[in-house]
């Protein structure tokens, strides 16, 4: 009897437990349905297919953004800087005074000579008037000839040393005015290479100054494409700290080519721009064509640190795209991988897009 009671309460309990699994079971069954029915719809988007589109091939280069015009900025005396009336940043003009050296030994040199050059002056003016004398006296048959030619001697000797000596006067002014440095021409002042106090030293560089209303990149690229790459082809430069790639052509190239780096020199122009010399730039150069899937960098959606796109299926059901991106150009960005062919993507509106919403109807075709 006690063993009837034993399987009667076990069938009854797995008669529970079934009951229960049953009811679990239609309850998801309802909330999925009620979920598939309140997915929100999506309005106001635009919708385009993935197509593939022929697009350069790219060969990537980094460079260095040069000023069309450098200055290195350098004295011709030695002495001590005393004073340096110029910034880095500042801009300069042609003939501005930028620093200035010792002057008190060339002071003096100048102050000598120009003492030398009057004393000099008037030995002159006395041979002069002596030579006059001397002449009338001559002319009046008063002297021999002799005694003319020694006066006349003594006049060309006194006209020499005041010309010796006016030289050495003008060399001392022009030595008095190589102690202040000043700007061979107008533009930039981009780095100073000296303090005050600081010894300067004949042709060693002080300051450089950039100048002229442009710049352009120097690259190095690779030997075995010498005959790809021409003077006058269209190239794309991104320059750091500026946001959108630049219009550059190139305008140079060097036909040597670099022994140890296999690699030749070629000189890049911007079009309508002048970023900072010394910046790092990478250079695109187009060497060619293939095919390749892009998008509009509209399509593209960052999502911390995942890139992806709004995908639509053929029943209108949007889902967010994880994709790996490759070159940006002017015309979109390319997909390395993530999407196909005959994928539809949203190009525009996706400030209305939701995760998981839903495009009806004939809005999807």
């Amino acid at each position: 009897m006690k063993e009837q009671n034993h399987s009667r309460l076990i069938m009854s309990y797995l008669l529970i437990v079934m009951i229960m699994l049953a009811s679990m079971t239609a309850g998801c069954k309802g909330k999925t349905k009620e979920e598939a029915v309140q997915r929100p719809e999506i309005t106001g988007v635009k919708i385009a297919t993935v197509a593939v589109s022929r697009v350069d091939e790219v060969y990537e280069v980094t460079g260095t953004v040069r000023s069309n015009l450098t200055s290195m900025v350098a004295s011709r005396v030695m002495g001590v800087v005393t004073a340096i009336s110029v910034r880095e940043g500042d801009t300069v003009q042609a003939g501005q005074v930028l620093l200035i050296i010792d002057d008190r030994d060339a002071a003096q040199r100048l102050r000598a000579a120009s003492m030398s050059m009057e004393s000099a002056k008037q030995s002159n003016i006395l041979a002069e008037k002596t030579w006059q004398r001397y002449k009338k006296l001559y002319d009046e048959d008063v002297i021999s000839r002799q005694e003319m030619d020694q006066v006349e001697m003594k006049k060309k000797v006194a006209e020499a040393e005041y010309e010796r000596i006016k030289a050495m006067s003008e060399e001392a002014g022009t030595y008095m005015s190589f102690t202040r440095v000043t700007a061979p021409i107008s533009g930039r002042l981009t780095e100073k290479r000296i303090d005050t106090g600081s010894m300067a030293t004949p042709g060693m560089p002080l300051l450089v100054i950039e100048g002229g209303e442009s710049s352009y990149i120097e690259v190095s690229i690779d030997a075995g494409l010498g005959a790809k790459v021409k003077t006058g082809m269209a190239v794309e430069a991104i320059v750091e700290t500026v946001q959108r790639p630049l219009a550059g052509v190139i305008r140079e190239v060097f036909p040597s080519v670099d022994p140890i780096s296999r690699t030749f020199t070629a000189k890049i122009g911007f079009k309508n721009a002048r970023p900072r010399s010394g910046l790092f730039v990478r250079v695109r150069i187009p060497v060619g064509k293939r095919e390749a899937l892009i998008v509009p960098d509209q399509a593209i959606v960052q999502k911390g640190q995942l890139t992806g796109v709004y995908a639509v299926d053929a029943k209108g059901l949007i889902t967010y795209r994880l994709i790996r991106t490759g070159i940006a150009s002017a015309s979109g960005t390319e997909i390395l991988s993530g999407l196909n062919t005959t994928d539809r993507i949203i190009t525009a509106g996706i400030e209305h897009v939701i995760d998981g919403g839903v495009i009806r109807g004939e809005k999807i075709k």
